[in-house]
Order: C-alpha cells, then structure tokens, then sequence
C-alpha cells in the first residue's frame, strides 16, 4: 500500500475511532447508556418523514459547506456565510415575489438574484481585505451582524412585510416561481435496520449535487482551481507564477459568497415560499464545521452534510430517551474535532516516516520536526 493512499484511509479510520470514544465519554457523563442512545438515533429513519428531512438538510448544508471549503482552498475564512445567505434569501425572496414568469425562468432567475446578492455581501470585506489588509473574519461578523439587522428592518409590514397568521413575511412567490418537489415512499432494510422514507423531497436538492460536482471540477481540473490553491498556499510563489493573488482574494471571496446565497434557496422555494420571520439559522456556521470534517472535498462534504443533519435531528430522539438534546450539538462539535486532530496526528506520522526515508537514501539522519534534541 503506497504512503498516500494509506493516508487517506488511517486518517479518516483514527477520526471514526476518536470521535466514536468520545461522544461514548459525552453520553456516559449524561447519564445515557451509548448503546440505547445510539439505538433511538437510527430506529428514528423509520418515524414519519425523519429520512426525508435529513435528505432535506444534507442538500442546504452541502451549499453552506461548498461556500466554506472555497474560502478555505485559500486559507480564507469566510465567517460571513450567515450574513450572506440570509440577504440572499431575502432579496431572492422580495424579487421573485415582485416578479411573474414562466416556470423554469422564473428559478432562474431567483437563484441567480439570491447569488448575487450574496456575492454583493461579501464584496465588502474582500475590498477592504486586498486595500486596506483587513481581516475577512472581523469584516465578515460585522457583515453578519448587519445582515440580521437589514433583514429585520426590511420585513417589517410598513416595508416588504406582511402578516400571515400569527408570522411576518414577505409577499408569497407565485406558483411559477415554486421549485416543485419529488414525493417519495420507499422502505428499506440495511442490515436489519428499517428505514422508511417518506415525504417529499425539495427540487433543488440537486442543486446541491450540481453545486458539489462543479466545485469539485473547478479545484482539480480548471487553471482557476489551480491559481486559486497555488495563491492560498504562497501568494509570493504565485505571483511570481504571474497569478494575481490580491485579484484571486477577491474572487475567491465573491464566489464563495454567491455560493451563500444560494443556501436558504431550496427551503423558500420549495417549500415556505417567502422569507419568513422565523426564517432558519446557523447553517452558515454549520458549513464551516462540515467544510472541515469533509477536507474540503466534495464527497467529503456530502457525507459531513449527512451525518451533520443526522445528528441534528438525532435531537428529538434523544429527547425521547431522557438525554439532554443538546448533548447531539457536543457530539457534532466533538466529531469535527476528532477530524482535525486525527488529521494533523496522520500528517506529522506520513512527515516523520517521509524524514526517515530521506535520511535513509542520502546516508544521513533526520530528526523529525518537534523531536527532543
């Protein structure tokens, strides 16, 4: 087994190991048996429409992550996913409600609004990283904190608001607007376990795998995947390549902020139709946890996006079962952890053994880095 390929596979095995012993450590110290607790979390795939919810989340997850994993590809982080998404959604949502055109147009059209007000979101913190060397994190929690209050302010009902029940939203988008979903009944049996999937499935949830399949193109076999690793890794070295990197910044940035945009997308038109005032948050910050726990591949991503909307619903399960349900959020944040540090164990493991092979061909010893001396 080649030095690569065996990384690929210990680090991944180390992650699944460490993560598996400590959310057995976080539910033993909340008084649950592991076991009967892990038992409720899967035997809930046959209640209701429990599957097709999780389907449901992987898809908006899987966009909140790709945005991530872009602004990673150069060690950017984009902290303003939450902002940009739900400006996105709310622009998306007044103009496709402003606006009557035939069906498909008419998606069109509303998601390429909701990119473009995304990427015009994160357009400020990348002019104020490449002129004046602000950091993208503190422009982009600012932008967030803006972004909530524009949203409050703009649904208000002597603004784009209206009152519906007992909820404010904007004016519903008409039918030609609405993303048409696919109503599934499928059971199955995975090595004795029942899952019943039922429900129906949100239209755009190929949207996601459209979105994770050109991502994943882009970074392995375009110029611009290239520039755009080559200017995170040394933007000196790319620029002395001939690679602008202030100019790659900037894209990178807006890309991954058009990307945001398009998160809230299958929930509004798919199924609330409007941006209401209970409209879902902390998908941006999620993205970020899962763009870590996939490395920032797209597979990666969509099996994180999986398990992250697994546990999320894992939730109700272990309400059920007398566990705290906020004991599923640790487990989250515990998983992404084990990723990491299995990841840098992995890697300074492949560096020492790469170290000694140098110095057994050249005649010389190599002492591996952070070794007592």
């Amino acid at each position: 087994m080649n030095a690569r390929l065996r990384s690929s596979l210990l680090a991944p095995l180390v992650a699944v190991i460490f993560s598996a012993l400590l959310c057995a450590v976080v539910l033993l110290f909340s008084g649950a048996n592991p076991v009967s607790a892990l038992g409720a979390m899967f035997g809930q795939l046959n209640e209701g429409t429990i599957s097709v919810d999780i389907v449901n989340s992987t898809a908006i997850y899987m966009l909140a992550a790709i945005a991530a994993a872009i602004g990673f590809q150069m060690n950017l982080l984009n902290i303003g996913i939450e902002g940009q998404y739900r400006v996105g959604a709310l622009v998306a949502a007044i103009v496709g409600s402003a606006i009557v055109l035939p069906p498909v147009l008419h998606w069109l059209v509303i998601l390429l609004v909701a990119a473009a007000a995304g990427a015009a979101w994160a357009t400020l913190p990348a002019i104020l990283k490449v002129t004046r060397g602000v950091h993208e994190v503190l422009s982009t929690i600012m932008m967030n904190a803006i972004a909530f209050g524009l949203a409050a302010y703009l649904i208000r009902r002597d603004q784009f608001g209206i009152l519906i029940g007992n909820n404010v939203s904007t004016e519903p988008i008409a039918e030609s607007g609405q993303v048409p979903g696919i109503e599934v009944h499928i059971n199955l049996n995975i090595f004795g376990l029942n899952i019943g999937i039922n429900g129906v499935v949100f239209g755009l949830v190929f949207l996601s795998v459209m979105a994770a399949a050109v991502y994943g193109v882009m970074m392995t076999r375009t110029r611009f995947g290239f520039e755009l690793k080559a200017s995170g890794l040394s933007p000196t070295a790319a620029a002395a390549g001939g690679v602008n990197a202030k100019r790659m910044i900037v894209v990178a940035l807006l890309t991954s902020g058009a990307v945001a945009g398009l998160v809230g997308m299958p929930e509004i038109l798919g199924r609330d139709h409007a941006y209401t005032l209970n409209f879902a948050s902390g998908y941006g910050f999620a993205g970020i946890g899962i763009a870590l726990l996939g490395r920032n591949h797209p597979v990666g991503i969509a099996f994180g996006s999986l398990l992250w909307a697994f546990l999320d619903k894992a939730k109700g399960a272990l309400d059920n079962e007398g566990v705290p349900r906020e004991i599923a959020t640790i487990m989250q944040g515990t998983i992404v952890l084990s990723v990491v540090v299995a990841y840098e164990i992995v890697k300074r493991m492949e560096l020492a053994a790469e170290q000694r092979r140098v110095g057994q061909a050249t005649g010389t010893v190599v002492e591996p880095e952070g070794a007592a001396k």
